[in-house]
């Protein structure tokens, strides 16, 4: 069965629109109109958190709505409701109609289809009874306690199911069903009068019995622990500038934030990105090449299509380090004049869609991760990084590092608490001296906000080396 067929019944119906009354409510909505669509969306999601051995919480809720939008030059109408109903949508048609003003725009092509399908389309909340969810949370909490320093284990199991259906104009249609869990432990441990935190999830669109086996949660509550653990035996971190390594996997998370939104279409397109007009120059050390990619199977930030039903791609950002491409949607690739890349996307039914990142990461070079280590004479080995503060428009960021190292002479010393990473995307690029063999992406746990938005997102990286970064510390 198609997605196309497997969304009929969730949209259309005694129940809900009818087919060829929606149809020829769009066309009269975007008459005149360069681009737009109706997007329809059935969403269920359910979350559940244990906190010392007792439920906190538990919540589900199923929802579905739809969401019109009318481009017309950089204008855009939209309107969005939770009723799939017909007065409904001609009450949507009315509104979005007013950002026409007479205009008749050349109407954009409609995104080109694709069979392709990157995950699963069963509903991951069914593959485990309610008790069965609580069965495992629990026995999560009891595993964690058998270490005698853990003070209290925090365990959340959050599941959701979307299906999309996107209606365009000229009648073309394309759908998505999109599966997504994650699965997050968190310890506090204690040592003598010290506690220390450490927390550790993984995800993905897979169903949730294929990916949360007792292997693979006992190894979240171990690495929280262990954070944990290294977290008590932290010294007070050094600080001015120094020479950074980064670890693979989750520290893309500062690539995502501190080089990603800068490549997106609209900053680009509006000048307030610090790479606008930057377009074919260096903006980056040699070997780094950093790529957005959305087709990887079953990862958390992958889409088959995006949020207008452009087919998610691999687009290329920076290669080498000269700048490439951005990130685009169709409103943004219209106007500069380029095609959109399938990076349309958005949060809900409620929402217009924007060019947000996928997977995104920097590929692996050739150096041995011991080999870098091994070259810095006094610096700070970054493993893992909590929450951070970028400004897309000068590119500064400031992020904390929750678990990173001194480095001296080349080897790994203490553990230390309050580091943080001061600098400016485009300016660290340039830094990379030494590029690991060991590309990682992350566990699949990234939400990526813009404009009040979350989305699921994955990062990567490989071992990396920063010349001369300035390391923010509590040291006296």
């Amino acid at each position: 069965m198609t997605f196309l067929a497997a969304t009929d019944a969730l949209f259309f119906g005694p129940e809900g629109l009818d087919p060829v009354a929606t149809q020829k409510t769009l066309k009269q909505a975007l008459t005149g109109c360069e681009d737009g669509e109706l997007f329809l969306e059935a969403r269920q999601s359910e979350s559940l958190t244990l906190d010392d051995g007792r439920i906190k919480s538990a919540s589900f809720d199923q929802a579905a709505g739809f969401g019109l939008r009318a481009v017309a030059g950089e204008a855009v109408g939209f309107a969005h409701a939770t009723e799939l109903s017909d007065p409904a949508l001609k009450r949507a048609a009315e509104a979005v109609k007013a950002i026409r003003q007479g205009r008749k725009g050349k109407k954009a092509a409609p995104p080109k289809g694709t069979n392709r399908h990157l995950y699963s389309d069963a509903n991951p909340l069914a593959s485990m009874s309610f008790e069965a969810k609580v069965k495992l949370l629990t026995e999560i909490d009891a595993y964690a306690r058998k270490d005698s320093r853990v003070t209290q284990v925090m365990a959340s199991l959050l599941g959701s199911w979307q299906a999309v259906r996107i209606l365009r104009a000229d009648g073309s249609q394309s759908a998505d069903i999109r599966p997504l869990i994650r699965l997050n432990v968190s310890v506090v441990m204690k040592k003598g009068e010290r506690m220390e935190t450490g927390s550790h999830g993984f995800g993905g669109r897979v169903a949730l019995a294929d990916l949360i086996t007792p292997q693979a949660w006992r190894a979240a509550a171990d690495e929280a622990m262990r954070q944990a653990t290294v977290n008590l035996d932290s010294i007070d971190a050094p600080a001015g500038e120094m020479d950074v390594v980064l670890g693979p996997g989750w520290p893309g998370i500062l690539l995502h934030e501190a080089v990603g939104h800068g490549l997106e279409g609209d900053f680009n397109r509006k000048k307030v990105s610090a790479f606008a007009g930057l377009l074919g120059e260096r903006v980056a050390a040699k070997g780094v090449t950093v790529v957005d990619d959305g087709t990887l199977v079953d990862r958390r930030g992958s889409i088959t299509i995006d949020d207008e039903g452009t087919p998610s791609g691999r687009t290329v950002l920076i290669e080498d380090g000269i700048l490439k491409g951005f990130l685009q949607d169709r409103l943004n690739a219209r106007l500069m004049g380029v095609a959109p890349t399938g990076n349309g996307r958005r949060q809900s039914h409620a929402h217009p869609p924007l060019p947000r990142m996928t997977n995104t990461f920097m590929l692996a070079g050739e150096r041995d991760p011991a080999e870098i280590l091994a070259s810095v004479k006094r610096g700070l080995y970054a493993v893992n990084f909590g929450g951070g503060q970028v400004d897309i428009t000068s590119g500064k960021f400031v992020f904390s590092a929750a678990e990173a190292y001194v480095i001296e002479n080349g080897k790994v010393g203490a553990p230390v608490k309050g580091a943080s990473l001061i600098g400016n995307g485009p300016d660290a690029l340039k830094r990379v001296t030494m590029i690991g063999n060991d590309l990682a992406l992350d566990p699949g746990i990234g939400t990526c906000g813009k404009e009040g938005q979350g989305v699921p997102v994955g990062v990567g990286l490989p071992t990396l080396k920063l010349a001369g970064l300035t390391v923010g510390g509590t040291a006296v």
